[in-house]
């Protein structure tokens, strides 16, 4: 099967691989951590690129056109049953580029964005540096999954000085796949409050047997806006290619005016948009295959903890390539476990508690890899755990 493929990326300049050391100190450790995979793109993609990379000339490249958008539009419409116009299509460089440009135009200074914790760290960050503040959202943890405290929700979007919700859909880290009548209650009360609804939807494509995505465009075009990209999925984010949609042609004038005017970011990466347009035209055999694969690596893992390490707890993964792993039972501090697992198990994994919330009680585990680094990195993570019984 070609996810069992092991490709060397060392000396790529891959943050996971060749960079681990910056977070976590220790260089050569066997990494679980920044949300990309160790698969190949798909071949479709590396044939587009291969035949662009024999045109010797790498201009300026235009984005706004029909051959890209009607990709888009493709992949909405088969792959996750939703009709969306080719006008609410716009290029961004990243998500977060995007979540930060939306962040400007649609709050103030000083005012609260608010979001789901625990939340991906880059939130936080970009939150922060646009001069807002974090307003936490919780989330409720029963022990199995988690759940949105709707009665702290609207308590936090009735404040006048909370313009922002800021939601991942679907949620990294917890796996949390929102529900379409979560969605309708989330839309309803931003609404009620005049609150503009930012979402991440760039996990959409990396779901459960099953389970389905309801993209937020299908529940409301109103006060909302969609950031998405094929890099999560297809394992491309070093060509730097994502698309926001936007429903209100004022706000897409308005986000022109920043990415083109302001910033200069009008032309795209060709490579990142053929590879875009190539994936959503051809290779939706290939997500179904990864997700298989991925139900199989977390199978995998759930059955080793079950048996290995009982005292660590899996969370109900309902979408993405990374486990939200309950370590609370193992009753050590987790700067002590990390210690551990970094210098006995020399094995590099997600601590939760950069995700705030209660993740200082989680690990977060990539298993976006081949089954044989999955068995490699268990075995190193009891290696390390025992060692503290010790």
């Amino acid at each position: 099967m070609k996810f069992d493929q092991a490709i060397d990326r060392k000396g790529t300049f891959c943050t996971q691989w060749d960079f681990v050391q910056d977070r976590f100190g220790v260089p050569g450790l066997l990494p679980f951590t920044i949300s990309d995979t160790d698969f190949a793109v798909p071949d479709e993609v590396t044939k587009v690129l291969k035949e662009r990379l024999e045109h010797p000339v790498f201009g300026y490249t235009r984005w706004n056109h029909n051959a890209f958008k009607n990709s888009v539009i493709y992949w909405y419409k088969y792959r996750l049953k939703t009709q969306i116009s080719g006008e609410w299509i716009q290029y961004s460089p990243s998500v977060i580029y995007s979540i930060s440009v939306l962040i400007q135009l649609m709050s103030s200074e000083n005012s609260g964005i608010v979001l789901q914790t625990p939340a991906y760290d880059a939130f936080f960050k970009v939150i922060k540096e646009n001069n807002r503040k974090v307003v936490e959202n919780p989330l409720y943890y029963n022990g199995d999954r988690y759940d949105i405290d709707f009665a702290d929700l609207e308590e936090k979007l009735a404040k006048s000085q909370n313009e922002i919700l800021l939601l991942c859909s679907p949620h990294n880290p917890t796996g949390r796949v929102w529900t379409k009548k979560e969605l309708e209650s989330i839309v309803a009360l931003c609404q009620k409050y005049s609150v503009f609804l930012i979402v991440d939807e760039i996990h959409m494509d990396v779901l459960r047997k099953g389970v389905k995505h309801y993209p937020i465009v299908s529940i409301t075009q109103k006060n909302v806006a969609s950031a998405s990209s094929g890099t999560k999925t297809f394992n491309f984010p070093s060509l730097i290619f994502s698309y926001i949609l936007l429903p209100d042609e004022s706000l897409r004038e308005k986000f022109q005016g920043v990415l083109k005017g302001r910033d200069g970011l009008s032309s795209a990466s060709i490579m990142g948009m053929l590879a875009t347009m190539t994936a959503y035209q051809k290779c939706e055999n290939w997500v179904d295959e990864l997700n298989d694969y991925l139900d199989q690596n977390i199978s995998y893992v759930t059955e080793f903890l079950q048996n290995e390490l009982p005292q660590i707890k899996v969370v109900d993964s309902q979408a993405t390539y990374l486990m939200w792993l309950d370590v609370s039972a193992l009753d050590f501090p987790m700067e002590q476990l990390q210690n551990a697992l970094i210098h006995v198990g020399k094995v590099a994994i997600m601590d939760g508690k950069v995700y705030g919330g209660n993740g200082n009680h989680f690990l977060r585990l990539n298993v976006g890899c081949p089954r044989t680094k999955v068995i490699e990195g268990l075995k190193r993570l009891k290696q390390g755990i025992y060692s503290l019984n010790k």
